[in-house]
């Protein structure tokens, strides 16, 4: 077992505090989705992606939660929530608001938006899922939490969040 990072130690220090429990999984480090599909190791429940993504403006940063074999439309999903036109945030973006790099974005980074700004959106087909799997802020370790505890996490930070239907 590797020592634990500074960051990945502040999502369990809170998991352990909020009496979320969660099943703990390291790997090799994972950038993307496929290369997660590559692992040598049986990970339990549904996989998500986690993207960062701004509004036209660049004035409000999104991270939207989803099952990691969806694609996403931006201007459906930008529509229904009735935003300007939605893209990528720069990753000069993502570590400003939530210290994480490109290839470990998880709603646990909201942990590090002390202004608590990035607003959550969670397709609403994870609802019913027992378990979530997400990067704790590092990409060399998953954990798996439900989706209750993963909405009461982001509750206790109190970051705004919403379900959408992601087509």
């Amino acid at each position: 077992m590797k020592m634990i990072q500074k960051e990945e130690q502040e999502v369990y220090d809170t998991l352990n505090s909020l009496k979320i429990k969660y099943v703990r999984y390291e790997h090799k480090p994972i950038h993307t989705v496929n290369e997660g599909k590559e692992l040598d190791i049986s990970i339990l429940g549904k996989k998500c992606k986690n993207l960062f993504l701004k509004n036209g403006k660049g004035d409000i940063n999104y991270i939207v939660i989803l099952d990691e074999d969806k694609s996403i439309n931006l201007k459906s999903l930008a529509k229904g929530i009735g935003s300007t036109r939605l893209s990528f945030a720069l990753e000069e973006k993502l570590f400003e608001k939530l210290k994480l790099a490109s290839g470990s974005v998880t709603p646990f980074g909201i942990i590090n938006d002390v202004n608590r700004e990035v607003v959550v959106l969670i397709d609403s087909e994870l609802v019913n899922e027992k378990i979530l799997n997400f990067h704790p802020n590092i990409n060399t370790v998953t954990i798996g939490i439900s989706y209750i505890d993963l909405e009461k996490f982001i509750r206790w930070h109190d970051n705004e969040f919403f379900h959408v239907q992601i087509k």
